[in-house]
């Protein structure tokens, strides 16, 4: 896996549950450029500060009941779905057992079944060629050491097509003709995760690619439609990437994006001629804009030309269509683009939080398009998009009880910080709330730190509001979403600027007259887990409760236990670690934990390999020594993340108990 993939992924809060904006044309000299139209901003620098006046608590005549946990996490997550060939049949994970598990269903979403049953974790489906099987990845007890399965859709015993102790194998990507599968490899040890290929069905796996440089990794993108090539992307660090197209059979690579400085080009999917890439760069000032590459001549043509997060998603089967996201201050619509005209528009897909609802391609081979759609108030379900711009849901995912439930929606706001930067939140606000300064606020950090808070349906947010809390999720310096400049904002100043971002957040609802800053609790899980402990360690006064989950505590120990990859990953964000020994001692919540008075709980996987139960057990030891009031559960067969329903229902459970308890002085949790 490349460290693009890791990016999003590295110490982000993994949704354990399975984790905008009109256009315009702007006709500029020989460029047809989409530009992104937004009801509160056309790009990050036209933010204006929030009135906090202006947030507002909803009326709500009907006497709105706790949101019980478990009925919570009866509503279904899928992910990872795919089309069959003939397009009748979606393959998907599901956690609907209260595992994350392979199901099929046809393509109206009737006649639902569960492939395997497995307590370990399956990922990525991707039918073979005739239909008849279905490739996945599995992993054991959370190590993410994944192997390759094949199993027939009729269901049956799975067959490990990899078969290995010490290599994870990962995201199957078959060629168009069937004959060959690609995936990622990564060894156990080592940083670097390379492209392996094999023939279909009976070859058998090599390596295509062979990475010595341990800052840089390989990730597959597509394959050309006659099978010989596969195209690919090789990223050095976070913020440099090139394009290539690998020969299948000599190896060869053929670097199409070469540039100099650091620039990010990262390629989508081919057109169906070949000769067109779809890809997304930042080369425009750091903003990430989606640009066409003639394959043969590798001149580009933009496609848009904004500072929101655009980012490409694929082709029609035709070719005459494709597709990008843009994602405006986190929330996020599908545009479908004219090939010719470079026209786009939303086809009428609702607004919320939009995104493909199938991989490799969300089209279908009659034209029409799966996509996922969720908002705050709404859990995530799959939709059609037929070629007449008609939209029908696919899935119903949401249990009763959530169905009938009134909850309050997200509200988006902009702040000032500590030095005038302007900061993006959502802020939930209970039913029918006085500003009489009474109201416990939870802060809720998301992980990364190169990672961002969308405006998704979000149980965690849902269980507090429910319960009379005020939360927010802001989305602080060294988020994605903004622009690079942002994104490194943080580097060598992690739990600094950005925890100050944070606490400006706290600053802004106090404005608000709703909340009791007496009453302010932290929850966040990996890098938010950071950041709790870190806020926790370094502002004591202002913090009553605190949940930290997998959480890093000391960068050095971190160097020491945790994947190779992430190891490299560490170094991008803070620097050499002897060289820059002041901005690992500085950043480490080690340094500050002794200073903390909040009572805290500790949650963590035991076999996490991103954020290892070495740190937690760092953080229960020295406060339980300090005499401070700390709990800690660790999760056996667990990574980094909780997937097994029977866990989250107990880490949901106690962590609602713990602010319930400490915020309120109250344990009622259901």
């Amino acid at each position: 896996m490349s460290v693009l993939v890791w990016r999003g992924r590295f110490l982000e809060f993994i949704s354990t549950y399975m984790e905008f904006a009109m256009t315009r044309l702007c006709l500029l000299p020989g460029l047809l450029l989409l530009t992104s139209l937004n009801g509160f901003a056309s790009g990050p620098g036209d933010r204006v500060a929030t009135d906090p006046k202006s947030v507002v608590s909803a009326e709500n005549v009907a006497t709105s009941a706790p949101m019980p946990v478990a009925e919570l996490l009866q509503t279904v997550r899928i992910g990872g779905a795919t089309w069959s060939p003939d397009g009748k049949q979606i393959g998907y994970i599901s956690n609907s057992s209260g595992r994350l598990n392979l199901w099929v269903m046809q393509a109206d979403g009737t006649g639902a079944r569960q492939l395997l049953k497995s307590n370990d974790r399956q990922a990525s489906p991707s039918f073979t060629q005739d239909g008849k099987e279905i490739v996945y990845q599995q992993d054991k007890g959370g190590d993410e050491l994944y192997d390759l399965y094949a199993v027939s859709v009729e269901g049956g015993e799975p067959k490990n097509l990899t078969n290995t102790d010490k290599t994870s194998e990962s995201r199957p990507l078959f060629s168009k003709d069937g004959k060959w599968l690609a995936f990622d490899s990564k060894e156990k040890v080592e940083p670097s995760t390379n492209i392996a290929i094999m023939e279909w069905p009976a070859g058998t796996a090599r390596l295509l690619t062979h990475e010595k440089d341990p800052k840089a990794s390989w990730d597959a993108a597509d394959w050309s439609s006659d099978g010989r090539y596969l195209y690919a992307v090789r990223e050095v660090g976070t913020d440099d990437a090139d394009v290539y197209r690998l020969d299948v059979k000599s190896g060869t690579a053929e670097n199409l994006t070469a540039h100099t400085g650091n620039v990010r080009m990262i390629a989508s999917k081919v057109s169906p001629d070949g000769k067109t890439l779809l890809m997304t760069s930042n080369e425009k000032g750091g903003y990430q804009n989606v640009v066409l590459l003639d394959v043969a001549s590798k001149k580009k043509r933009w496609v848009t030309d904004t500072q929101w997060e655009a980012q490409a998603g694929g082709f029609s089967p035709k070719g005459d269509t494709f597709t990008y996201i843009l994602n405006s201050d986190g929330r996020a619509t599908i545009n479908f683009v004219d090939v010719k005209r470079l026209k786009a528009s939303d086809r009428g897909i609702p607004a919320g939080l939009n995104t493909p609802g199938a991989d490799p391609s969300a089209f279908r081979e009659d034209g029409s398009y799966l996509f996922s759609h969720q908002d705050s108030t709404h859990a995530p379900n799959l939709y059609l998009l037929s070629t007449g711009s008609v939209v029908s849901q696919v899935t119903h995912n949401e249990s009763q009880v959530l169905a009938s439930a009134a909850l309050p929606s997200s509200q988006l706001v902009t702040y000032k910080s500590f030095d005038g930067k302007m900061i993006s939140a959502f802020v939930w606000v209970p039913f029918n709330v006085k500003r009489d300064g009474t109201a416990p606020l939870v802060v809720m950090p998301h992980g990364g730190p190169t990672g961002q808070t969308l405006d998704s349906f979000s149980p965690r947010a849902i269980l507090l509001v429910s319960r009379g809390f005020v939360v927010i999720a802001p989305n602080v310096r060294g988020s994605t979403g903004y622009g690079m400049e942002f994104e490194k904002a943080n580097y060598k100043d992690l739990g600094g600027a950005d925890l100050k971002d944070e606490i400006a957040g706290v600053d802004f609802l106090k404005a608000t007259g709703f909340i009791d800053t007496k009453k302010v609790g932290i929850w966040g899980g990996s890098y938010g887990g950071f950041m709790t402990l870190m806020a926790i360690g370094k502002n004591p006064d202002l913090w009553a409760a605190a949940v930290d989950e997998f959480g890093i505590l000391n960068w050095y120990t971190m160097l020491e236990h945790s994947d190779a990859r992430l190891q490299e990953y560490e170094k991008t964000l803070l620097g050499d670690p002897v060289k820059d020994k002041s901005a690992y001692e500085a950043s480490s919540p080690l340094k500050y934990i002794r200073d903390e008075k909040a009572p805290l709980l500790v949650l963590q996987g035991e076999r996490d390999i991103r954020v290892p139960k070495e740190e937690a057990e760092q953080v229960v030891e020295i406060l339980k020594k300090e005499g401070r009031t700390v709990d800690a559960v660790y999760y056996p067969e667990e990574g980094h993340g909780f997937i097994k329903r029977e866990h989250q229902v107990d880490e949901l459970t106690r962590s609602v108990d713990w602010f319930e308890k400490y915020l309120k002085g109250e344990t009622k949790t259901q």
